[in-house]
């Protein structure tokens, strides 16, 4: 799956750039930002790092007590920008390679475990996705009017990193101790959307509202590197607003 997406983000890269020498196309420049909402908890993968630290498991000798931590995935909601160059075929059909940027910080702390003192013992969950993306829009109405909804569907990589970072309890001595797991990869994946494109006083510039949807899953290493299972979703929807500029 890896091998497929990356040769067809390559032959994008190769193709896009000559097809105007073969065909009189329209090329443009998609600049813009939102919200990414991750998947909630009921939808991510099995053997999800957030879903194991979220639910947590019971202590081998305190079965009334757990290792899960204090977090919501609406917690991982943030802003994202973009950039994508695209190339218009006739009035209907359009191809776009992009690269976003999402980054997410989350305090957190154990439901049931304090340190000797009393106090919290914190962490931080930090996740960050650069989707590499290429994507195919089909406009129905085509670019005539004030009103030109489309959808599209494509392939992506998408880098991640993901780390926790701060205080941790083993689970059988209880010991306290600090440290920083890290899982960083490349993972295919595929997008669906839906917008509409708005043109500002002609066909030159335009505003465009969208919705995407994601789905890829990472790597973590499992307890090997520190993680309490296998998976990190990277999935979930964004809604962006951009703007449009034709050449």
């Amino acid at each position: 799956m890896f091998a497929r997406s990356g040769a067809f983000l390559l032959s994008l890269a190769v193709l896009l750039p000559a097809a105007p020498a073969s065909a009189q196309v329209v090329q443009s420049l998609h600049l813009g930002g939102g919200v990414f909402a991750p998947k909630g908890f009921d939808s991510r993968v099995d053997g999800d790092v957030l879903v194991r630290d979220a639910f947590g498991e019971s202590l081998p000798d305190f079965p009334e007590l757990s290792d899960a931590l204090v977090f919501d995935m609406s917690d991982f909601r943030s802003g994202h920008l973009f950039a994508e160059w695209g190339f218009g075929f006739g009035d209907h059909v359009e191809v776009a390679a992009g690269v976003g940027f999402y980054r997410r910080t989350v305090p957190t702390v154990y439901w049931d475990l304090v340190d000797e003192f009393g106090r919290e013992i914190d962490q931080e969950l930090r996740l960050r996705i650069t989707p590499v993306t290429a994507v195919v829009r089909f406009l129905p109405i085509g670019r005539a009017g004030d009103f030109q909804p489309y959808v599209g569907a494509g392939v992506g990589l998408f880098n991640y990193r993901y780390s926790e970072q701060g205080r941790f309890v083993d689970p059988i001595t209880f010991e306290i101790f600090e440290d920083r797991f890290t899982a960083t990869g490349w993972a295919p994946g595929g997008v669906v959307l839906g917008g509409v494109r708005i043109p500002l006083g002609g066909d030159i510039f335009g505003l465009t509202l969208e919705g995407r949807y994601q789905f890829a899953t990472g790597e973590t290493g499992g307890l090997d590197a520190g993680f309490l299972d296998e998976k990190i979703d990277l999935g979930g929807a964004q809604f962006d607003v951009g703007f449009l500029v034709r050449f």
